[in-house]
């Protein structure tokens, strides 16, 4: 009984620090910090286009390609991502907070899975390469980062020519972003709208870097 009480003690706080941490979080640019990973790590049932088969659905994966999960978190995405691509691929997972890195690396050796790359680091720090990938992905993530245009830009930078930016956005996020406001930043930076799914409030939209 005292088992059953701590555990609904716990899960009582660990609610509670999710529902302070969101409500904080719209006043300011914050990454979901580390100890709320299990928040993010969950496919939320009520928005299919955010769920992560679906978004890699999308994606036209072939075995070989390589893939950018910017701002990876704990790898909801990395890890099948990672799976898709094949030993012949590679995913590059970059993320600010390296204990969120170390959770997807622990993922990835249970897994046997050994084409993730660990990046850690901010946007405006110079670690993607020119020309290095042929899908990027942001999911849930744009709204985190103060300056968005520079981000974009850098993502832009980093991929092929031909190469797809998947931007997902869902409006139980703290940071949810419209769809004309991605839009006018991605379209601001050269990219051109090849697809959107969903709707108003679930989304993912593709931009493609010109050939």
């Amino acid at each position: 009984m005292q088992t059953f009480r701590f555990l609904v003690l716990a899960l009582a706080a660990l609610g509670l620090g999710g529902l302070l941490f969101g409500l904080w979080s719209r006043r300011a640019s914050l990454p979901c910090p580390a100890w709320l990973a299990w928040m993010v790590e969950l496919d939320n049932p009520l928005f299919r286009e955010n769920r992560a088969a679906e978004i890699i659905r999308h994606l036209g994966l072939e075995a070989g390609m390589t893939v950018l999960d910017f701002g990876c978190g704990p790898g909801r995405l990395t890890i099948p991502l990672a799976k898709q691509v094949g030993t012949g691929g590679q995913v590059t997972a970059f993320d600010i907070q390296p204990a969120m890195l170390e959770k997807v690396r622990a993922k990835a050796q249970t897994q046997g899975l050994s084409n993730i790359r660990f990046v850690p680091g901010a946007a405006g720090e110079g670690k993607l390469e020119r020309d290095a990938y042929d899908r990027a992905l942001l999911v849930t993530v744009l709204g985190e980062i103060p300056d968005q245009e520079m981000v974009l830009k850098e993502i832009f930078y980093s991929l092929k020519p031909g190469g797809l930016l998947s931007i997902t956005e869902v409006i139980a996020d703290p940071h949810f972003q419209r769809r004309e406001h991605v839009c006018q930043l991605a379209e601001a930076v050269g990219f051109v709208e090849k697809a959107f799914f969903g709707s108003a409030v679930s989304y993912t939209i593709h931009f493609q870097k010109p050939v």
